[in-house]
Order: structure tokens, then sequence, then C-alpha cells
């Protein structure tokens, strides 16, 4: 780095802390602030101030007092100045939690549509049964995200309201939020721009008040391939949405799944649990696991090796996708019940607790 620069290498600007991060009481979280100056730098940072040893590196104890703050570093000689600054969250009294997320769903909402008189209740249906046993066992809390149309010639707006009650009446623990607008082409969004985003995104949003309630909405949601240029985010924003998952781990160039991030940034999200883009005001919390990915038996080991990590282990997104389920489909999986049993009767044998991010963090 220059002769004149400052750096902080801990925190990051946007990172989220918690009590791994430091020592928590009851109104502050002490942590150490890190970083990088000049040999022989005055280094100070809220009325404290120390001196950077012979490669520039520095240490300051600091106290984060709100759930948003901004920590200033300045590092000074007799004949130059340089500042910077991380914003962070903190994620106060933070606990070890958890929430399962459904992607790609259409066709439980097809079937619904296509025969309502064979379904006395919403969990007269297989799918959602299965979602609601793994509830009343486990507390689970569920989000499915959803397609406008599977393509075929079913749309959202074919969907009955006579189960608007019943949607309500479970949304303590039953999420629904906008997904993209159908399964294909791959990658939709790729490249999409703000219009199209928007459009697709209010029109679902717009279909689900309709048939099931504001109740079971939820300022977090995953786009499909966790993919779209900035100006996307900037229309989920608009369309309510303050939080997004992103598949972060050892992100490529061609990586689809971190929305517009870079593969730098990724990575420092991938070795934590969530990361804010404070100039877009937008939340993306990492997924611990695409659960269809992987059989019962790799399924425990893996998880362990997150929740070992403080600083992934926190919060574990778990996720997984309709089609899996789908024995018609050529992507069904008969084992998928019992990967989606695996890996909660993991999280929940250790204490997690079933949450929505939403109501966590917003």
């Amino acid at each position: 780095m220059s002769a004149q620069a400052v750096r902080l290498d801990f925190p990051w600007d946007g990172d989220v802390l918690n009590r791994h991060d430091g020592i928590e009481s009851k109104d502050r979280l002490e942590i150490v602030v890190t970083g990088q100056a000049w040999p022989g730098a005055k280094v100070t940072c809220r009325g404290r101030e120390t001196v950077t040893d012979g490669d520039g590196n520095f240490a300051l104890p600091v106290s984060v007092t709100q759930r948003e703050e901004t920590i200033e570093v300045i590092a000074s000689d007799a004949a130059a100045s340089a500042a910077t600054q991380a914003r962070v969250v903190w994620d106060a009294r933070s606990r070890p939690r958890y929430r399962f997320s459904v992607d790609d769903n259409i066709e439980f909402l097809a079937d619904l549509a296509r025969d309502p008189g064979a379904y006395p209740s919403l969990f007269e249906h297989w799918y959602l049964a299965f979602w609601r046993d793994l509830h009343r066992e486990y507390g689970t809390k569920i989000h499915i995200n959803i397609y406008y149309t599977d393509g075929r010639g079913f749309t959202l707006d074919q969907m009955p309201d006579r189960w608007r009650d019943e949607w309500q009446a479970n949304s303590d623990w039953l999420h629904l939020t906008f997904h993209a607008r159908q399964d294909k082409p791959d990658r939709i969004y790729k490249d999409a721009t703000y219009e199209e985003i928007a459009r697709d995104a209010a029109r679902v949003r717009e279909q689900i008040v309709r048939f099931a309630g504001p109740e079971v909405l939820s300022v977090v949601t995953t786009l499909h391939w966790a993919e779209c240029p900035q100006e996307g985010v900037q229309a989920l924003y608009d369309d309510g949405y303050r939080g997004l998952i992103i598949l972060a781990e050892e992100p490529a160039e061609a990586c689809t799944t971190r929305y517009y991030l870079s593969p730098e940034l990724t990575r420092h999200i991938a070795r934590r649990d969530a990361w804010k883009d404070f100039d877009m005001d937008m939340l993306f919390i990492e997924c611990d696991m695409v659960v269809n990915l992987h059989t019962p038996e790799a399924i425990p080991p893996l998880l362990q090796a997150q929740v070992d990590n403080p600083h992934t282990g926190e919060l574990i997104e778990l996720l997984i996708h309709e089609q899996y389920f789908r024995r018609e489909l050529p992507y069904y999986l008969p084992d998928v019940e019992s990967r989606a049993r695996t890996a909660i009767e993991f999280v929940a044998a250790r204490g997690y607790e079933p949450v929505f991010w939403g109501e966590e963090f917003f």
C-alpha cells in the first residue's frame, strides 16, 4: 500500500458483527480493530490511539454500541494524514439460529389450482403436508420462493384465493416471496434491466397478496440463480426487499450466485455469516448448504464444519428446490425428503432456533 494510505483488515465495510467478533455485554460489543498504515504512524479511533509497528500494522480496541454505526480510523504523522472507515451492523445478542428456504416453486401451486376441490385444506397437498410435519416436529420455519408461471400455461393469476385464511393462519411459520418469472431460460436475470425485475417482482407480489394475504410476505428473498446486475437489486429494494441469500463459497469469475458482488468480496462473505451493502441498504446472507446436492450421509459432516466455525455457524441458511420432490420430473431424488429432514434434525439437535431472517434483522 502507498506510504500515505490506511487500510482496515477488520472489520470490513459492511461486516455483520456478533458475539464471536469480540466481547459482548448488555449495551456494547468490544472489538479490536486491526489494519495497516505506514511504519511509525499515529493511529486514532474514537479518542483512542496507538502507533503502528515496523511493518505498519496496528490494533485498537473499539466499542460498538448501535445497531449500525461507522468506525473511522485516522493515521497521521508530521508529514501526512489518511483516513478510512467501516460501516458495520451489530447483530446484538445473537444466538445460533437457522432458516429453511425452498427455491424454484410453482408445481404445487399449479396442482392446487388445477383441482381445488381435491384440497379442502392446503395441507391435503402432500408437499405442504411434508413441510407442516417438519414444522410441527422441529418448529421449522419454511420460506418458499415462487415463480409466476410454470412455462406450460399455468400462471399465479389462476391460483384460487379459497385458502387465503389458511395461508394467513400459518404465516408465523410459512412465507411466500418472489423468485423469478419462470424457471427457464437458465440465468434468466443475468443481464436483466431494472424494469424487467421490477415488473416480475411486482406481478408475483400482487398475486401472493391476492391469494394468500400480505402476512405471508417477507423482506428477504432469493432471486433465481442469486444473480442480477446492481440495478436489478435496486428494483428488488424498491419492491420492498431488504435481504438476499447468496451462495458465496469459493466463487469463480463466472459465478452465477453472487448477484453483482466481486469475487474478492464474495470470498469474504463466505467466511462470515452475512454482509451489508450500505450504499444499497441490502443485507446478503450466506447459504450454508444446498441440501438437495448432498446425500443424507454427507449432510452432517458438511454442516458440522459450518457450525464449528464461529464466523459461519451463528446463522445457518438451508436451501432446497421443489423440482427434486417431483416424481414426474427428471430431477427427482427418491431420498429428497430424507435429505431435508436430516439437515433440519442436525441443526435442531444442536439447539439452533428456527427463524425468519426478516424478523431477525429488520
